[in-house]
């Protein structure tokens, strides 16, 4: 298995205050990207919010594959915004990429 780091963007179509945004970051907080040596290193925070309501998630998922790792990204990012609330019509995300990969090849 292989540590990816995958960031997921979307936008808050509606309002989506400070505490809504601190239960998020929390739900996902398994999945934080400090954990590996790039997201430790490059200070990656799971949730970063842009001026304009567009947003990055970043997440430290394990996969056997890039695009199991996309597939297991996106599925955490959908699950922790519906336990906060939130669904597709108000938070549509984009495409999960593959932003980092921590193996345990030296």
């Amino acid at each position: 298995m292989t540590t990816y780091v995958i960031s997921v963007p979307g936008t808050f179509t509606g309002d989506v205050g400070p505490d809504a945004r601190t239960r998020l970051a929390r739900a996902l907080r398994p999945a934080d990207p400090h954990g590996t040596r790039m997201g430790n290193a490059e200070d990656l925070d799971v949730l970063s919010v842009n001026d304009d309501n567009t947003f990055t998630l970043r997440l430290s998922v394990e996969a056997d594959t890039g695009p199991h790792a996309e597939e297991e990204a996106r599925r955490l990012a959908d699950a922790a915004l519906r336990d906060v609330g939130l669904d597709d019509g108000s938070v549509p995300l984009g495409p999960a990429v593959i932003t980092g990969i921590d193996s345990q090849v030296h």
